[in-house]
């Protein structure tokens, strides 16, 4: 553990130099191909299963944990949220597009009227605010819970993230930015892990790629005890700490953009929330 370690602390692969002038499908691909090359019997679809992708046993065991999974209570309480109405009458449904179904994959996208990135948790507390209601809490139990069931109404949907202004382009190169940058105490970048050393141990866990990372939250996780929602920004969050670094609060505008940023890299892979992982 020590000398991959002190490996991810040296790694720079050409990746992370990317032009800043770059368009970003050719960021995407880069990282694509980057994986197709190192992992070549790996089909890019499959690392939708993040880590698991590495490991047959590991997926056979997930398989067999989501045919009755632990968290189904959760959802099912996400959905009674959905469809309470608020105290005017209306759901979230009337107020989201397509009724909020199969919509999940367009987000986080660019606002050119507001000028900044916004995510589908800023889309569910802006219908709550124009229908009379409080917004949630970012991160907080609340949006968690609602988001398992309302991602779900997207499952199958291809992740489907636009980048068509220079505006949207300006925020995308932060998410970037933030995504490359080394930080902490233990100088890592998220690409440290989840590009130079995807798919390597680090103690007993197979460390994800970032293609595939961003459709399929929010996630349960077998180390909180498998009924609990964990969001992409609260996993955010999580990282950040893990390299001793001070993080952002969910929701900000640095993790919105990384957002927009790390979902990009998933354009045309299947969404599949409310998973379990390890």
């Amino acid at each position: 553990m020590k000398k991959l370690i002190l490996a991810l602390a040296g790694l720079g692969i050409a990746l992370g130099a990317v032009s800043a002038s770059a368009a970003p499908e050719d960021d995407r691909l880069k990282v694509v191909n980057y994986l197709k090359n190192k992992y070549p019997d790996i089909k890019v679809d499959d690392y939708v299963y993040g880590a698991l992708a590495f490991s047959p046993d590991s997926k056979a065991q997930y398989d067999s944990i989501m045919e009755f999974p632990p968290f189904v209570g959760v959802i099912d309480q996400g959905k009674k949220m959905w469809d309470t109405p608020f105290k005017n009458g209306k759901t979230y449904a009337d107020c989201l597009p397509n009724g909020g179904k199969m919509i999940v994959g367009n987000y986080p996208m660019f606002d050119e009227a507001k000028g900044k990135v916004v995510t589908f948790e800023d889309a569910i507390n802006a219908c709550r605010v124009a229908n009379g209601e409080e917004a949630y809490k970012y991160g907080g139990k609340e949006m968690d819970v609602l988001t398992t069931y309302a991602r779900t109404l997207s499952d199958g949907m291809k992740m489907n993230i636009k980048v068509d202004s220079p505006a949207a382009k300006k925020a995308f190169e932060d998410g970037k930015t933030t995504y490359y940058a080394r930080a902490g105490q233990l100088n890592f970048s998220c690409a440290s892990c989840h590009i130079d050393a995807a798919g390597n141990n680090l103690r007993s866990e197979i460390l994800s790629p970032v293609v595939g990372q961003a459709t399929h939250w929010p996630v349960f996780r077998g180390k909180d005890g498998g009924d609990i929602a964990t969001s992409l920004q609260t996993r955010y969050v999580g990282c950040f700490k893990q390299v001793r670094h001070v993080p952002d609060k969910e929701g900000s505008t640095r993790f919105n953009n990384l957002e927009y940023f790390h979902s990009y890299l998933s354009n045309g892979l299947e969404m599949k929330s409310s998973v379990f992982r390890k």
